[in-house]
């Protein structure tokens, strides 16, 4: 009863989460799911985000500076999960643009006269390189710059550059829109049950629809003549036309006014609506992505070779000689063993902190879950940068959900260790509240940073509170249910009796933590050249899209923590130290340091031009919580794959 009353808790709280927050269509859009379709002169909506820059990776309004605004006023537009914790202000523009019409020479507006306080900041955001973002049909404006022979894009524009002793801003934008062309034959409908009806249609009911498949922007400063703007309304025509190679370049003081103009070109193209986004998902170094997957393979065969030979030749050698013996020889014989076969009464003694070692265990499992669907679904293209935050989203959702799965593990585990049916409940809070927690602050005192610095990328209020209901409302009921369905499995039987007095360990010759930390090497060389992409798409603007390459990289990240976790343990087990558990997981959970170190060496040789207090925080806060999660997800693994080799090892001896 309580398990169903729980689950329909869950359910209620689903719909009413979904019903509240899915107001936004695009909330949880899948990528060609939705084709805009557009007739001649139909207009088009231009959209702008926030200004962005990798020098303070801390974003703002788009209107915190002069520019010109729409004639209805700005309108925020609904954004989902994802775009709200990137940072992410999608307004409105004064941009207005139709089908297919050329429009040149634009005037937007003249701004009033700038204030010493303006000035500074916008000199303050042009030294930033701040970047301008405008979207249309939810595409970047992307921008081409000519480097000798080698051809730069960017997204996005700056809002001004600075000469010897000036500062000019961007005030008169040339946008050229591609648009692809097909003959529309008729009306379809889905009927739900797989198949499309045609309408109508044919003949002389052919007609012309666009799609829009490009969209450049070619960015200005220019001085506009006063004669020519002074008498000019919006949208009017400016002429003579604007010419910004002939025309001196807006450098600002204190008490100018700014005019903003632009131009628009339309363009007809061959590229169709399902490759309109390659050109933003370019990734140059194919070479070094294989380079990285042929190395792991070769970590991973290495490893697969030790393991081959403990399995193959050292333990089933001796299991097979001591199974050989008759009962008294085997026990004369047990005197004279050593190794892994002396600690059979200990191997199985509950660790110390047996509790954390299960909560840390359970949350590692829901991140490693969350991780491998996230990237299956974007490998297979459902998570397409067409729905903006849509990974994030997706991320978060899953999450939740998985929730189930840490409870499960979490209690059964501890049921296994401690034998205590009674104390699940609390158990499984704690692991609902362990890792989210532990985020929850990191990101609060992020956020204060944030606000202090007055960043859009600080997340308000009312999503504080959608993700605690979020949170309360999915991931604890179930939690819950999972330890409900974990304190009811049956517990995982020992196949060795544990001793009453624990065996003394040997001195060591090394110290454990020392070969610890040389086991987070190798999933480290498995991981650190994706991490490197990873770390530039997220701080330096770049676009991820090889979810392939990831996916291959992670299973195989998977493997290399299961084969160094079952070496290491099985070193200390012939060093005759049963207390293997927190060891399985921090021996491959120790990747966590050397993610920590990378990103240091990051910030301090590909993120030298990163400035302020609050950027630095920002980086190492996130750098913090990235790490924290690898350390979970990995050691996870390596445990549960020790666990299982240990439990099969002394399964075989024959021992009362």
């Amino acid at each position: 009863m309580d398990t169903f009353c729980t689950m329909q808790f869950t359910l209620c709280c689903v719909i009413l989460m979904l019903s509240v927050y899915g107001n936004d269509a695009n909330a949880f859009y899948l990528p060609g799911s939705y084709m805009r379709k557009f007739a001649y002169k139909d207009p088009l909506t231009v959209m702008v985000n926030s200004l962005t820059s990798i020098e303070t990776e801390l974003p703002f309004g788009y209107y915190t500076l002069p520019y010109c605004k729409p004639q209805e006023g700005e309108k925020h537009i609904a954004e989902n999960l994802g775009e709200l914790l990137m940072g992410d202000r999608i307004e409105n523009s004064p941009y207005k643009f139709h089908m297919n019409v050329n429009q040149s020479s634009i005037f937007l507006c003249t701004t009033t006269r700038l204030s010493g306080e303006m000035v500074k900041m916008i000199k303050q955001r042009i030294n930033d390189i701040y970047q301008v973002n405008i979207m249309l049909d939810s595409l970047p404006a992307i921008r081409y710059i000519k480097a000798g022979d080698v051809q730069l894009r960017w997204t996005g524009f700056p809002v001004g550059f600075a000469t010897e002793n000036q500062y000019c801003i961007i005030n008169h934008l040339k946008f050229t829109v591609y648009v692809h062309e097909y003959q529309d034959t008729g009306t379809i409908i889905g009927t739900g049950d797989g198949l499309d009806v045609v309408v109508s249609g044919g003949g002389e009911n052919k007609s012309s629809a666009f799609q829009v498949v490009g969209f450049e922007v070619f960015p200005c400063s220019i001085r506009h003549p006063y004669n020519s703007i002074s008498k000019l309304g919006m949208y009017d025509k400016i002429i003579p036309p604007i010419d910004c190679e002939n025309l001196p370049q807006m450098c600002f003081k204190e008490g100018d006014q700014i005019t903003f103009s632009y131009d628009v070109n339309f363009v007809k193209s061959d590229i169709r609506w399902p490759s309109r986004w390659d050109a933003y998902l370019k990734m140059e170094g194919a070479r070094v992505h294989w380079f990285s997957i042929l190395n792991s393979l070769m970590v991973i065969t290495f490893l697969a070779g030790i393991v081959f030979v403990i399995f193959l030749r050292t333990v089933r050698r001796d299991l097979t000689k001591y199974e050989d013996l008759d009962k008294e020889t085997q026990a004369q014989m047990t005197e004279e063993l050593s190794g892994w076969k002396l600690v059979v009464g200990d191997v199985f003694r509950a660790p110390s902190h047996a509790k954390l070692l299960c909560i840390m265990v359970g949350n590692g499992v829901q991140i490693t879950g969350m991780a491998v669907v996230t990237i299956l679904f974007a490998a297979f293209g459902f998570m397409s940068p067409a729905a903006r935050g849509m990974l994030l989203t997706g991320m978060i959702i899953l999450y939740l959900f998985l929730g189930i799965l840490a409870g499960y593990v979490t209690v059964r585990l501890w049921v296994t260790l401690q034998s205590d049916f009674s104390s699940w409940r609390a158990l499984a809070w704690r692991v609902a509240c362990f890792f989210p927690g532990i985020s929850f602050a990191i990101l609060l005192v992020l956020n204060f940073l944030l606000w202090g610095s007055k960043s859009t990328g600080a997340m308000p209020i009312s999503l504080f509170f959608i993700l605690i209901s979020l949170w309360f409302c999915i991931s604890v009921p179930l939690t819950l249910l999972g330890g409900y369905f974990g304190v009811k499995a049956k517990p995982i039987e020992y196949p060795v009796r544990t001793n009453q007095i624990p065996r003394e360990i040997p001195r060591q010759k090394y110290p454990s933590w020392l070969l610890i930390l040389g086991a987070g090497t190798l999933p480290f060389g498995t991981l650190f050249i994706e991490l490197f992409f990873i770390m530039s798409s997220i701080w330096l603007g770049r676009v991820y899209y090889v979810f392939g390459f990831l996916l291959v990289v992670l299973l195989l990240l998977t493997v290399v923590c299961a084969e160094v976790s079952v070496v290491l343990t099985y070193m200390h087990l012939c060093a005759e130290d049963w207390r293997w558990w927190w060891k399985s997981f921090f021996a491959s959970g120790s990747v966590a340091i050397y993610v920590i170190l990378y990103a240091l060496n990051y910030l301090v040789f590909d993120l030298r031009s990163l400035s302020g207090s609050a950027s630095t925080a920002l980086y190492l806060g996130y750098s913090v919580l990235m790490a924290f999660s690898i350390m979970l997800a990995t050691g996870a693994v390596g445990f549960l794959m020790s666990f299982w080799f240990v439990h099969y090892l002394f399964s075989s001896v024959k021992i009362d």
